[in-house]
């Protein structure tokens, strides 16, 4: 079901080529909905259904989620490292994006405004268009989530950017503060549209997989809170996502990273891709095409030496921190094995034994890779053909409970934080925390939720989030740490936390202004 979507892209912006016997003069005229002065688009439910769905497609080109946005989040985390060939890809995980060269983060910005402006488009248009309330109520719902998961990418990577919520020629440049105050209000409204599920409505979208939920609609709302300190307001936002009684965490914890068991239990959001919808050109960005493929070049991007180019790998503090602590059968951290390819007796990779297939290269064979959202069971020889059908898991309920666990110590109820954390610990079979260490201060507490996530989340795109926003940049003690774990923590510079604002916005939006040591 999630494959509807990609084909109501495609005939978006094609509007359908005429394929009837006998074609009239009119019938080659040809509509582009992206051009606001053509208001004849606008007039019937499939047109709405159709303007969303193209809204969605913007998580799927080079900028976002095809490639561009997973590096933008996890190259600067103390998770991650990258000495990739390619200047632009080093530099964004050293502090060192050029404003001269606007690869990878430019494309990054540019499409979250693409997304915002084709959810602009649907919100504008929409609320007049005479159809079922129902699903015209879905509708508006998934575009303010969507024009809301740009915006939050967009505030949270660039700091002071514009806002658009209406369609117009030029957006002025906002503070920070009034951009997550956007970002809340779009995922409130999604919030109050959207259906806890698809199986329960009828009409063209029903039983779809992919689609914005209430659950997700909630969760990025909580989040934005978390982003802003607003603890009591994320307090309460997580657990309306709990109280929905519809996610629980999936027993194996590397079933939200492969094609195996997508879209299932513990996915809040998830960016669909597929090795099968439509052809084999990859989503570089623009408008898709009946031939393009749909599919991920994270995989290639971050896969072992020899199976793809190998520009991120894992950080041997993440290697080592997996060792701290032992399950209650004395085992390793299963994480560890599920995030982290190394050289341990009966490894393999892409149907290749690790020991063996490096064994004429000491540097790699005592090396580590990521084994996160790599297809490398066996079925494929490599990621050479950079065509990844592995969804981008954005939102798990892992998080929300963590996220939950921290909002609990913020306002005070740290023994209530142990329950949260806890259940996240068990799916892995870590020894419960409130014996191993009882009685925590708030401080310890939040220390202790550090390590939780650093070891739930790595490679997904949360670690540096999370450093950001916990002010550990600003703490002199904090910062000396993460160099210690990570060197190239040694390039960071105040204000370097954001991305540059790209040269081509402070050349077409007047008074636009740097981020600050840019």
């Amino acid at each position: 079901m999630k494959y509807k979507i990609y084909n109501y892209i495609a005939v978006f912006f094609s509007l359908a080529l005429v394929t009837t016997s006998c074609v009239e003069d009119e019938d080659l005229e040809q509509l582009d909905p992206n051009n606001n002065a053509v208001d004849s688009f606008w007039k019937t439910g499939d047109d709405a259904l159709l303007g969303v769905n193209a809204t969605y497609g913007s998580l799927l080109t080079d900028g976002t989620y095809m490639r561009s946005t997973p590096l933008l989040l996890d190259a600067r985390a103390d998770d991650a490292r990258t000495n990739s060939p390619w200047a632009a890809m080093y530099n964004a995980g050293h502090f060192n994006s050029n404003v001269a060269d606007a690869a990878i983060y430019g494309w990054a910005f540019e499409t979250y405004y693409q997304g915002i402006y084709r959810a602009n488009q649907v919100l504008t248009n929409v609320p007049g268009i005479e159809m079922d309330g129902a699903l015209k109520n879905r509708i508006l719902g998934q575009a303010y989530f969507l024009r809301g998961l740009y915006l939050f990418h967009a505030v949270n990577l660039f700091k002071n950017v514009p806002i658009p919520t209406e369609l117009a020629v030029y957006y002025p440049q906002k503070s920070n503060e009034e951009g997550w105050a956007q970002v809340i209000a779009d995922f409130k409204s999604a919030a109050e549209l959207l259906p806890v599920s698809y199986t329960g409505v009828s009409g063209p979208d029903a039983g779809q997989k992919g689609r914005a939920t209430k659950g997700a609609a909630l969760g990025y709302l909580g989040k934005a809170y978390l982003f802003t300190k607003d603890f009591t307001n994320a307090r309460t936002t997580f657990k309306q996502v709990i109280d929905l009684g519809v996610y629980s965490l999936v027993s194996n914890y590397r079933d939200n990273f492969t094609t195996v068991n997508e879209n299932n239990s513990e996915s809040l959001f998830e960016v669909q891709f597929s090795r099968d919808a439509g052809g084999v050109e990859l989503g570089w960005g623009g408008a898709p095409t009946s031939g393009w493929g749909k599919t991920s070049g994270r995989a290639i991007t971050y896969a072992p030496r020899a199976f793809g180019w190998t520009d991120v790998q894992p950080s041997w503090v993440l290697f080592n921190e997996y060792h701290d602590e032992k399950t209650k059968t004395g085992d390793l951290d299963p994480r560890l094995d599920a995030t982290i390819f190394y050289n341990k007796p009966g490894t393999k990779l892409y149907g290749r034994d690790f020991a063996t297939f490096y064994a004429s290269s000491p540097a790699d064979l005592n090396d580590i890779f990521c084994r996160k959202y790599q297809n490398s069971d066996g079925e494929f020889a490599d990621e050479y053909d950079w065509r990844s059908g592995i969804n981008e898991r954005l939102l798990r309920y892992a998080d929300i409970l963590l996220m939950y666990a921290e909002c609990l110590n913020e306002t005070g109820d740290t023994p209530g934080a142990y329950t949260y954390i806890q259940m996240v610990r068990n799916r892995v079979g870590l020894p419960d925390l409130a014996i191993t260490k009882p009685g925590m201060t708030q401080d310890q507490m939040r220390e202790q939720i550090g390590h939780e996530r650093f070891l739930e989340f790595p490679l997904e795109g949360h670690r540096f989030d999370d450093i950001r926003r916990w002010g550990w940049l600003q703490n002199a003690a904090k910062l000396a740490w993460l160099k210690t774990r990570d060197a190239e923590f040694n390039s960071y510079t105040a204000g370097r936390e954001y991305y540059p604002i790209p040269q081509l916005e402070k050349d077409n939006n007047p008074g636009t202004v740097q981020n600050d040591s840019y």
